[in-house]
Parts: C-alpha cells; structure tokens; sequence
C-alpha cells in the first residue's frame, strides 16, 4: 500500500474509532425511558420496583441495556406528586408507571398522552382514575389488588387465631381518605361475628404511643392496623408497641411480619408491579392502554411470625398455620 493510501486509510480508522464513543452515548440517550411515580420511599417501594423490573424482563427489556428507568419518589407526601409527574412529563418518558391512586391521579392530570400503567389497591373506577375495569379508555390502565377491601378478612384471620377475643381495635390513619370507608366495612365484618370493634386513629409518632396505650386501656384482644403509607414507615414502632402491650396484630404488608409484628395478610404487590412491567412491555411494543383491561389480582399471602407468637404466648391454631404462605421463625 502507498504512503499516501496508507496514511487515508489510518485518518479513516482513527476517525471511525473516535466517533464509536459518542455513537454509543448517542444509542444510550435514544433508550425509552420509563418513568416511575411513587407516593413511597426508595425503601417503602423497593418491592415494587423489583417485581417491575421483573415483568420487563420477561416482556425483552433490561434496564440499562434497552430501557432506562427515572424514579420519583414523594416520600410520603402527597402533595409533591403533581410536580414531580409533570417532571418527568418534561422528560418526555416513553410511560409512567404509577404507584398508588394519588400518584395515578397526579400522573393522569399532567398527560394526556403519555401512556399510564398503575399500581394500586382500591378501586380505580371509584378513584377516578379509569372509566372502567373492562375498557379503561384513555391512557391510563394498570392494575389494582383491591387490598382495601380485605379488611373483613383480616378479622376473620385474627379472630380464628383468637377464637375468645371478643373486642378488637382497628388503628386508622385519620389523614387518609380509606380510614372512614374501611372503618365501616370493618365495622361490618365485626357486627357479622357478633365482635366489638373500637376505631382508634394517628397520624404522628405521639399519637401511636397514646392509641397503644388506650388499647392496653380498653383490654383489647388483639389489633388490626389499617394500609397507610405512615404506618408502613412507622412499622419497626408499631411491632415495638404491640409487643410492650401484648397485643397480636394483623397487618396488610408483609413488612410488618419481618419487623416484627405477628401476622399479615395482603395481595402479592411483588406480583402485582411484575404484571404492570408486562405492561409496559406490551406498550413500548406498540399496543395502547386503552386496548388494555385493568387487570385484579388473585393472590394474597398470609405470613405468620412464630417468633412472635412465642413472646406473647400465642399457639397458632393449625388450621391458619396450614394455610400460611411463609412462616418466619
């Protein structure tokens, strides 16, 4: 090869070479970018991210290598929602992926456009977030485990495990909008069982310690604590307190169990999230939320703490042992 030849073939490599960098960044840059909206903490909703992460594997998308995630988390507070949805609706992300009713509603009124998948466990027709269950319509759709309304269930868990327990306490979060409709379909489940309910409410750390203290009062049979986003930040305090006042509790999250507290009993959220990546899977792909139902989920998971069960000497019936889906011990 002639100098001249030679010398116009390594300026052509090198150049070549030099861009491979910046096409990489620029391949990198072009990936859809999912957006995730939470109500929660990094912490509160690591459960959720990994099932997500999950369900977009399976439908072909790894982050990082052909789909990037954006996180905004709220941190328990509601009113930070709307700015941050209308954040990443600056971004432009390919969808949103939105975790609890508030931060569905808050997704929903800054885009009309960009598809919405939802996580949730109320109603999502009664929240205003879809039209119907069946024909979502719109750009929202997602999916809900209608948690709320286990609360009759966790009554009947607890009562089985003890069976002379005649009065119960139902702790609230007067803050959040499910206290007064959960109240009553407690309520109900209690008068069905011929059970006293007493309805005790907190929103602050102080008024945990004064409910707790006002149950021991009232000689309480054991505890059901309502699903609030507080209560899950505040669940190492709240096993704390119950255990100082041997008092069983039944919870909605399993983290409660772990740190803890003696029972839960909720939908498989991890489960649930995994769904909503198959989702947004099918989204990218091409199919539109309106085209795609609201889907409910069908699985629910008791998790029984025996550690627990043996500081307050509690012998768990083997009728609710056998049905446990994990026994931490």
């Amino acid at each position: 090869m002639a100098d001249k030849g030679r010398r116009e073939f390594l300026t052509l490599l090198g150049g070549a070479a030099a861009s491979w960098p910046l096409a990489a960044r620029a391949q990198q840059a072009a990936l859809p970018t999912v957006g995730y909206l939470s109500l929660f903490s990094q912490e509160g909703g690591a459960i959720g991210v990994a099932g997500l992460r999950k369900g977009l594997g399976e439908s072909g998308y790894v982050v990082g290598r052909n789909v990037d995630l954006e996180f905004r988390w709220a941190e328990s507070k509601a009113d930070a929602l709307p700015a941050l949805a209308a954040d990443l609706v600056r971004r432009q992300v390919a969808v949103i992926v939105a975790s609890t009713p508030p931060a569905a509603r808050a997704a929903k009124v800054a885009t009309a456009t960009i598809p919405i998948v939802f996580v949730m466990g109320e109603d999502p027709v009664k929240e205003g977030v879809v039209a119907s269950l069946n024909r979502p319509g719109g750009n929202v759709t997602g999916f809900s485990d209608f948690g709320n309304q286990l609360a009759g269930k966790r009554l009947g868990l607890l009562h089985d495990t003890l069976p002379k327990a005649e009065t119960f306490a139902f702790l609230v979060n007067p803050s959040n909008p499910n206290a007064e409709p959960d109240t009553k379909v407690m309520q109900a489940a209690a008068s069905a069982r011929g059970l006293h309910l007493e309805v005790l409410a907190a929103d602050t750390e102080r008024d945990l310690e004064t409910a707790f203290a006002r149950m021991a009062q009232l000689r309480v049979g054991a505890v059901l604590v309502n699903v609030d986003i507080f209560f899950v930040g505040r669940r190492e305090q709240i096993a704390a307190l119950a255990a100082r006042h041997a008092l069983p509790a039944i919870y909605e999250r399993r983290e409660f169990p772990a740190a803890g507290g003696l029972m839960s009993y909720g939908p498989d959220r991890a489960g649930s999230s995994r769904q909503a990546g198959l989702y947004v899977g099918r989204i990218l792909k091409g199919e539109k939320p309106a085209d795609l139902p609201v889907q409910q989920s069908t699985k629910f998971d008791l998790v029984i703490n025996l550690k627990t069960a043996k500081t307050l000497g509690l012998e768990i019936p083997p009728g609710v042992l056998a049905i446990a889906d994990e026994v931490i011990e």
